[in-house]
């Protein structure tokens, strides 16, 4: 029988598709409304917390080391107020096979796609979870494919993009590489429908829960290292899997009280499916053009309920700059002998201007480091950013434009956090909700679900509604 392999035939099966390859139906967890039964979900398609460490120890995944960031947390402090500057860790996720947290979530999506009998595993990434996937496979003796956007239309290759796809295929996983646009999902669809290859999405529930033993460990460390729980822990967020799985395993522990901040490279005006803005940017991830879009409409991705839901957990929401980033990443090699990738050097740059705000006896932690080296290193970025004719400049991050410059600090006093307000984020997200499932009236559980979903309160919530003229049944 011939399928119908027209974009529109396409996805009109994704809903088909996607249940295929993923083996979960969404439609139990739903009521029919806005709301859904998040929390079920998480407990009836993923692990448990101690089923997913045994998972993940048996390819040699977690149990990563907390490391004191001494020498900058000095430079911290000589730019602080008197008696300001809390110690700085960082949690040194790039001592995973993989070299970066996501062998979290890969660990747990090949586990599950090996133990439910699939050949193959396919995941749509341009990022570090390529390569987790493509690690992971090798060693459970599956397939593995990754589709990534690469290019514009001049089939010119982003140089952290080209070396993930160096990552991929090393672990023997086969690339597909699409120039920017619409025919990434496409592809992915008609893949996983060709193949029967297991949907190893980032937005799953074992993809999430995955990265919940990372902030458990984190907490039983720091118990364990300093005798108390850290006070802040700075998270990237892009998709908003990292704050989601941190978080939660942060609540696992009976860590509470732990402010979890959220940051994310300032990419405003540049859009991330424009072909002219693709390579105007030197930062694939970790950036506004995600970290914004997925924390106002999460179910936008590859699954149909997004198990990352960055609003329930993010307490604070920070931007810093390219240059900055670049800056600290600098910083990390030279004073504290650490050469890491830009992904957790931009929680990093969030940290060292945090502390600065802190006491001295208090904690903060950056809770992710990945691997750097070929074009993930900032050398190759700003020689591509000079390609592109991006100006590479010394001064105020503050009159940094992206896609048109890069600023680097003159001095580490000129780095700064810039606070998102997390209820505009929080009203984007409730009139998304509105708008993309065509209601005009909403029932008690939908009321319960946004505030629990926006970390609110019913109130909040129908503030909003008001104003959209919404009712409540």
């Amino acid at each position: 029988m011939n399928r119908d392999l027209s974009y529109a035939a396409v996805m009109g099966r994704k809903n088909e598709i996607m249940k295929q390859a993923i083996g979960i139906d969404y439609s139990v967890f739903e009521s029919g409304s806005i709301a859904f039964d998040y929390e079920r979900m998480m407990r009836e398609a993923g692990y448990t917390l101690e089923e997913i460490q045994e998972i993940q120890s048996s390819t040699s995944v977690g149990n990563t080391p907390i490391i004191e960031l001494r020498n900058l947390t000095a430079l911290a402090r000589k730019f602080a107020p008197k008696g300001k500057g809390a110690r700085i860790f960082i949690k040194d996720e790039a001592c995973n096979p993989s070299g970066s947290f996501k062998a979290r979530r890969a660990a747990n999506a090949v586990y599950h796609a090996k133990k439910h009998g699939y050949k193959g595993v396919i995941a749509a990434t341009s990022g570090n979870y390529g390569a987790a996937v493509a690690s992971q496979a090798a060693m459970r003796g599956l397939k593995c494919i990754i589709v990534q956007e690469c290019y514009d239309s001049k089939m010119i290759g982003q140089p952290e993009i080209l070396e993930k796809q160096r990552a991929c295929e090393a672990y023997g996983a086969e690339v597909v590489q699409l120039s920017v646009g619409p025919e990434l999902f496409y592809t992915f669809l008609t893949l996983l429908e060709d193949t029967g290859y297991f949907n190893a999405s980032l937005y799953t529930p074992f993809g999430i829960a995955g990265v919940e033993t990372l902030g458990y460990e984190l907490a039983i460390q720091f118990r364990e290292k300093v005798g108390k729980d850290p006070d802040k822990v700075v998270v990237t967020h892009a998709g908003g899997g990292n704050v989601t799985g941190t978080a939660r395993g942060l609540i696992k522990a009976g860590a509470e009280g732990v402010e979890v901040v959220g940051a994310s490279v300032d990419l405003s005006g540049l859009h991330m499916a424009s072909d002219t803005d693709f390579n105007r940017k030197s930062f694939t991830t970790g950036h506004t053009g995600f970290g914004i879009p997925f924390a106002t409409w999460p179910d936008r991705a590859d699954v149909p309920r997004n198990a990352a839901r960055p609003l329930r957990y993010l307490d604070r929401y920070v931007l810093v700059r390219q240059g900055e980033v670049f800056y600290m990443t600098e910083a990390l090699s030279v004073l504290e002998g650490l050469e890491r990738g830009p992904a957790g050097n931009t929680s990093l740059t969030a940290a060292f201007m945090l502390a600065q705000e802190m006491d001295e006896d208090q904690i903060i932690v950056v809770q992710e480091t990945e691997y750097t080296g070929a074009g993930k290193h900032p050398l190759p970025q700003l020689s591509f950013a000079k390609k592109n004719g991006i100006e590479i400049l010394f001064g105020n991050p503050d009159t940094e434009m992206p896609g048109k410059n890069i600023v680097f600090p003159e001095d580490p006093s000129m780095i700064k956090v810039r606070d998102f307000d997390l209820d505009k984020a929080r009203t984007s997200y409730i009139k998304n909700c509105i708008t993309n499932n065509k209601v005009s009236e909403v029932t008690k559980e939908d009321l319960e679900f946004l505030a629990a979903d926006t970390k609110t309160d019913e109130r909040f919530v129908l503030n909003i509604l008001t104003e959209l003229g919404v009712k409540v049944k």
